[in-house]
């Protein structure tokens, strides 16, 4: 994740893919410098949508609705305690994951992987991204204007989404992802890019004032990692660099009922989140080689595992990403994150 780095019936829709700070108080001292991430001011298009297609998407919605009020809400393990457990206990536990129906089942619907790489690595036959179930994409301004109907078809079931970074920079296409990646099925997520001149609590407060809390959507992400494009070039100790993460995701998780996600990339990851952050979830940037050998014994939920992705829907290069389990283990995942209150 760099820098630069539904229509008239259900049917179609189915069938086309159509924790305590640690130090809160402490930032205080450190005098707020305007972020000079800017990018001016660029107003989101919204594509303009038909009579029919909105009449559509209240359809789809009801038909969530129902769904979801027989299904019973239960908090599913974290995928790396599935991972543990033996295989009959793990089929019992998944078996209680309520099997979507309806429009729910339709919105849920795990599409089949059909990306192409400008650039593929051969990660070998036991560790490659195509051994798992659940693909998506994650997308920010470069990628233009995007056909989510056709990404969708091609087998992004799930998109992060390029919300802000700093104190004062909104992603100016982040309000147009987000409203198409939801009509065309995927489940969303936003993620903010961390700005090391600015404090977390500003960022917090700059990322929530400007992301929807949304019932159903993915938890919110901290991306963290070194960028020699910023016209900030300071660079905190592993103390401090922790610090203010926490401070950034407890205000995260207070508001959006959901434990933050981390991405992050190798270099970054080696000078200061080794051995941290233990019960957050990790989405690790891995191009190269498979995340066990870059991230020894670290837990993730997603893989980013390549930077040079191809898609109808999308002019020029995209992200890939995979979910790390099964479509079973997908779903149990996701019932888990749900958040304490819903606002479109």
């Amino acid at each position: 994740m760099r820098s630069k780095g539904v229509i008239s019936t259900l049917l179609c829709l189915a069938l086309s893919g159509c924790s305590s700070s640690l130090g809160g108080g402490l930032e205080s001292w450190m005098t707020p410098t305007p972020s000079q991430e800017l990018t001016g001011s660029i107003k989101p298009q919204t594509p303009p949508a038909a009579i029919e297609r909105e009449v559509a998407k209240v359809e789809v919605k009801r038909e969530v609705a129902k769904a979801e009020s027989v299904a019973t809400r239960t908090v599913a393990a974290p995928i790396a305690e599935v991972e543990k457990v033996a295989p009959v206990a793990e089929a019992i536990a998944l078996a209680a994951v309520p099997t979507p129906v309806g429009a729910a089942a339709a919105l849920l619907r795990i599409k089949p992987q059909q990306f192409r790489d400008a650039k593929p690595i051969n990660f070998g036959k036991s560790l490659a991204p195509k051994l798992l179930t659940v693909h998506g994409v994650d997308v920010s301004r470069w990628q233009g204007d995007i056909d989510w109907v056709k990404l969708r078809a091609q087998g992004a079931n799930f998109a992060f989404i390029k919300a802000t970074d700093g104190g004062d920079h909104l992603d100016p296409m982040f309000k147009t992802n987000w409203r198409g990646a939801h009509e065309a099925g995927l489940k969303r997520g936003a993620y903010h890019f961390f700005y090391w001149c600015r404090t977390a609590g500003e960022q917090a407060d700059w990322f929530i004032r400007n992301v929807p809390r949304v019932d159903g959507a993915l938890p919110p992400v901290i991306d963290v990692e070194y960028n020699g494009e910023s016209k900030c070039k300071r660079r905190l100790s592993k103390a401090r660099v922790v610090e203010k993460m926490q401070v950034f995701m407890d205000k995260l998780e207070a508001y959006y009922g959901q434990r933050p996600i981390i991405y992050t990339a190798p270099d970054f990851y080696a000078d200061n989140l080794e051995g941290e952050f233990l019960d957050y979830p990790f989405w690790l940037r891995a191009v190269a080689q498979h995340p066990s050998k870059v991230y020894p014994g670290r837990k993730w939920v997603f893989w980013q595992y390549s930077g040079s992705g191809l898609s109808h829907g999308v002019e020029g290069k995209i992200d890939l990403n995979a979910f790390h389990g099964s479509e079973k283990q997908w779903r149990a995942w996701l019932q888990g994150q749900s958040t304490v209150a819903s606002a479109d």
